[in-house]
């Protein structure tokens, strides 16, 4: 049964679709089966993979039960995924029945058995879609950036893990909180590192040995539809992204 590894932050730009596309490509290098999901009705993920998000079956069409799981899943370079739709954006208020926190949950779990790895990238919100990754999660990765106002909200995300965790998900395990978007030379960053560190021990986990440093691969990747580890493998982030995924594999994830 495939590990279900969420990528999670309220926040935008801590490089939270990056880190699920270097996921999706390292693992994939590493032989792993990979399905990646995007559950951000702004579709980004699936973009930077070279997917046409404006074309075929979405998740957004397997929750309304317009169609079937297996329906959805599209082949990519690096494996399998399924695409999000802007129509999820509408999501807290068009899936308000009981039970709507497990859509994920059961849409995936007679797909589960065929991979090892399920990657998902969630919505820069604390919503009723970030929670139905919550649900169906086995570990949890927090991207953040090494800058102050990125480390507020941090008890909102806690509290959130905390009601998953008693409520509908006991094995829910945050991983660990992965630095992004690092530059050593930067006037904050070793007090904000240590700041990073405080908040990791409060919610009983750890930083990455591994910080992804700042990289202009990054924001090239997307426009080629390429994952980003085969675009530019020798890039700094690409090298710090390929080490992270090794310091997972080889910590047990």
């Amino acid at each position: 049964m495939a590990k279900i590894i969420v990528v999670t932050n309220q926040k935008g730009g801590v490089a939270k679709t990056t880190t699920c596309n270097a996921l999706i490509g390292g693992l994939s290098k590493m032989g792993y089966k990979v399905l990646g999901i995007d559950l951000d009705p702004q579709g980004s993920l699936g973009f930077s993979l070279g997917i046409n998000i404006e074309e075929g079956v979405t998740l957004y069409d397997v929750f309304k039960g317009k169609a079937t799981i297996n329906e959805a899943v599209r082949s990519i370079d690096c494996g399998h995924f399924i695409s999000s739709n802007i129509l999820l954006s509408t999501a807290e208020l068009e899936f308000n029945h009981s039970g709507r926190e497990f859509l994920l949950a059961e849409a995936i779990k007679d797909i589960k058995d065929i991979y090892d790895y399920i990657v998902i990238d969630t919505p820069p919100a604390l919503n009723i879609l970030t929670v139905n990754a919550y649900v169906c999660a086995d570990h949890l990765i927090i991207p953040m950036i090494p800058e102050v106002l990125s480390l507020l909200g941090i008890s909102q995300i806690k509290e959130t893990i905390e009601n998953v965790k008693k409520y509908y998900n006991p094995k829910l395990n945050l991983a660990c909180i992965l630095l992004t978007k690092y530059n050593k030379r930067a006037s904050l960053t070793k007090e904000v590192c240590d700041m990073t560190e405080a908040i990791a021990a409060q919610l009983g986990t750890k930083v990455a040995e591994t910080f992804i440093r700042n990289s202009v691969a990054v924001a090239e990747a997307p426009a080629h539809g390429l994952a980003l580890l085969d675009y530019a493998p020798k890039a700094n982030a690409c090298i710090d992204y390929s080490n992270f995924v090794k310091e997972l594999i080889h910590g047990g994830l």
